[in-house]
């Protein structure tokens, strides 16, 4: 009993991060209706402008935080209006938006490798290395870290899309665009304030993450799990994305810790396919066959 409550500890942490980052995915997806593949390069910057601020700049780790969650807010809004702001307006279709997320993914992710190197870097301690203990279950700081930054990011984002102006305005252009515009609404802002969210989200995944393991520039990567977790709860479903990250990282460290480590992958992606062909609006998403 207790290493089981010890792996949903642990999935629970992953799946935290996880969140952060399916979130920021969905929201885009639920207003551009298209998949942005650039969305783990984001997490790799932020991964790396949280590394820098601590080591070059000297900054504590709470003002490298902020800075990191702030300067991939601008770099995704930078993104949206270098690459697919012009796509927007000649209406190109969502296949063109899809090729070039993917373009500017392996432009950022080979620009890093270029100028900074592939050699992995790790974060200065910031946490004692000792776990907390509760009973036979260890819960280490870094991992609760990770929960709590995470879990406040999201309420925090939950309480801005429900209660604000603009995230009332957000809802109405995830659930039509044109009618929104018809309506008044500032569509180019709302993609402007959700592009500037979902980076600020990708920085702080990308930072939490990088602590916990390393920071390089394949750490994108992580992005599949992301997708695996939209897909599995709904794309363009927030409560969906948070649901499927959740229970994504629950079912890799259970499959670790009960079987291996080897499998962790597989029954991710034996998840996705199955959820692609049984549902693939998914648990919460909404049926949309033009989206992609």
């Amino acid at each position: 009993m207790a290493q089981f409550l010890q792996q949903l500890v642990n999935g629970l942490s992953i799946g935290s991060i996880y969140a952060l980052m399916a979130v920021g995915y969905s929201l885009v997806y639920s207003i551009m209706n298209f998949s942005n593949f650039a969305h783990g390069s984001v997490i790799m910057l932020g991964a790396y402008l949280g590394y820098y601020s601590m080591t070059l700049l000297g900054l504590p780790f709470w003002l490298a935080f902020i800075a990191a969650a702030l300067g991939t807010a601008l770099i995704a809004v930078v993104l949206e209006r270098l690459a697919y702001k012009p796509l927007r307006d000649r209406k190109a279709t969502f296949l063109y938006f899809i090729i070039t997320a993917m373009g500017a993914s392996i432009f950022i992710d080979n620009f890093v490798i270029a100028t900074i190197g592939p050699t992995p870097k790790m974060f200065p301690a910031v946490f004692a290395q000792g776990p907390i203990l509760f009973g036979k279950i260890a819960l280490g700081r870094i991992d609760l870290a990770m929960f709590v930054i995470s879990a406040i990011c999201l309420a925090a984002l939950i309480i801005f899309i429900d209660y604000t102006k603009m995230g009332k305005a957000i809802q109405a252009t995830s659930f039509n665009m044109k009618a929104s515009t018809l309506m008044g609404i500032n569509t180019n802002m709302v993609i402007f304030i959700v592009f500037a969210i979902g980076g600020a989200l990708a920085g702080i995944a990308g930072v939490l993450y990088g602590m916990k393991y390393q920071v390089f520039p394949q750490i994108g990567g992580i992005t599949l799990k992301s997708f695996i977790a939209a897909v599995f709860g709904g794309l363009g479903s927030l409560p969906g994305a948070l649901l499927g990250a959740l229970v994504l990282g629950l079912v890799e460290t259970l499959v670790s810790g009960y079987l291996s480590t080897q499998y962790r992958d597989l029954i991710a992606f034996l998840i996705l396919i199955t959820m692609l062909i049984v549902r693939p609006s998914g648990i919460m998403g909404k049926n949309a066959e033009d989206k992609a």
